[in-house]
Order: C-alpha cells, then structure tokens, then sequence
C-alpha cells in the first residue's frame, strides 16, 4: 500500500505544477504504474484541496474512451475525473475570447455531454444497466473538452493521468440539448475544425462502442468508489476522436451531428 506520504507529494508536485504552469515529472516514480487506487487518492487529493478555496464539483468526465486517445496517450483503459466549477468557460460560446491563462500544455477534443435528471445510485451494482442510464439522462449536450497535464511533454502513463485529475482542463457545453427519446449519441458523426480546417473526426460509437455505454462505465465506477453519480451532474462522456492542439488566436469549432455547431476563440 502506498504511503500517505507519498501521495501527499504526488499532490503537491502536481499541485506546485498547476500553480506556476511549469510541468512537472510523472508522479509515476513516487506511486508506481499500476497502482490505482492510490493514483485515485492523488487525484482526490488534488480535488479536496480545489473545493476547498471555493470551487464546487459539478459533475465528472471520462477519459481515454477512443482508441485514438488511447493510442495517443499510450493507455488501454478509461479513467474518470472530476469537473468542478471554475472549469466550465461555456460562456465563451459565441462571446468573449476563452483565457488560457490557467493552461500548460492543452489540446482539445470534442464529445457528447449528459446532464443527469436522477441519481444513478442503486442498491446493487447489477442494476447499473445500460436501460437504467439512459433513463436517467435528462438531456445530451455536445461538448469541447480542453484536456490539460501537468506532467512535462505529456509522457504520462495511465496512473500518472489519473492522478492528475484524468488530464483535466476547461469545458465547454452547448446551451441547446436533445431528449434521448429522438436522438441517439452513438450514431453521431463528429467533425472539430481549427480556424476551419479540419482536424480531428470520429463517431459515437468511438466512445466505448456508444456514449451511454461510457457513462454506465462511468456510474459503475462512481458506484464502487462510493461516490455515485448525482441528478444535475455534467458528464463529459469522451472523446469522438483524437485530441489536437491549439493556441491563442484559434478558432476551434465542434460539429456534431443533431446539435448546433459549438464554437470558441482562444486568447492567451
């Protein structure tokens, strides 16, 4: 088992990575490569000490669902992390430039986002049903995901992203989302564009075979860790293809099929 010492400077390294936007070295040398549970403990360690200034968690996303991401990442599962507050830059959809000011190293990836009507939070794991999820969806929402690392050129192993939170970042949702009862998120097409031309594409069925099948991973995870998924939670529920990177001045837009195209400005 892991030290509480040494999950405590994980923490910080991240931590100190974060605040002076210098990246730091993998935190895999401190709590070894396969440990997940004490990459998990890094990664809440890091949560607590955001909602401690203030911050609130408003939801969760899902990492590494495309074998694009995977073979770009150098991984073979999903992760999950957790979406706080200050996060959410939607506001910049159609507005003002979105800052990059808290950013070290960010790409962008474009996806299906779920807003929760119920807790999925059943008595027995076996009832965490495809059926039972997407009941409990209130609406679909497309989404940019700005994924971020701390750790330096982005050389991470899996517990390395999972402790930083799943390589989070910023997000960005739609305003206008879609009933499930006439939409179904793994038959979208996706196109992300940078200053118009293209630069990623993929489907739904890319995430995990279906994005509903990525947030019932999601829920069964959430459900064993003791901290189930919430109504009103944000799921961000994966890529549709791989993540590219962009800078200040770009111009990245999400065309997802069945929304309105989703379209942000950077500034540094």
């Amino acid at each position: 088992m892991t030290s509480h010492d040494v999950i405590s400077a994980a923490v910080e390294r991240l931590a100190r990575a974060q605040e002076t936007r210098v990246p730091c070295a993998p935190v895999r040398d401190l709590i070894g490569t396969d440990d997940l549970a004490a990459a998990y403990a890094v990664q809440q360690g890091l949560v607590q000490a955001r909602l401690a200034t203030g911050v609130t968690v408003v939801g969760r996303k899902i990492g590494a669902t495309s074998e694009a991401v995977q073979r770009q990442l150098g991984v073979d599962q999903p992760d999950f992390g957790y979406l706080l507050s200050d996060m959410d830059v939607s506001d910049g959809v159609d507005g003002d430039p979105i800052s990059m000011r808290t950013l070290l190293q960010p790409r962008v990836e474009a996806e299906v986002a779920f807003v929760l009507a119920s807790d999925i939070d059943p008595d027995d794991e076996a009832d965490i049903s495809l059926e039972a999820v997407r009941a409990a969806v209130d609406v679909a929402l497309p989404a940019l995901e700005i994924v971020d690392s701390r750790i330096a050129d982005w050389k991470i192993g899996f517990t390395d992203t999972v402790a930083d939170n799943a390589s989070s970042g910023l997000y960005v949702v739609g305003r206008e989302g879609r009933k499930l009862d006439d939409f179904e998120p793994r038959d979208v097409t996706m196109s992300l564009t940078i200053n118009d031309e293209e630069r990623s594409a993929g489907t739904g069925a890319a995430c995990l075979g279906d994005p509903l099948e990525a947030l019932r991973w999601l829920a069964v995870q959430a459900w064993r860790f003791g901290d189930p998924l919430r109504a009103g939670h944000l799921i961000l529920s994966g890529a549709l293809g791989p993540f590219v990177p962009f800078a200040p001045g770009d111009r990245v837009a999400a065309l997802i099929s069945g929304f309105e195209p989703l379209v942000v400005e950077f500034e540094e």
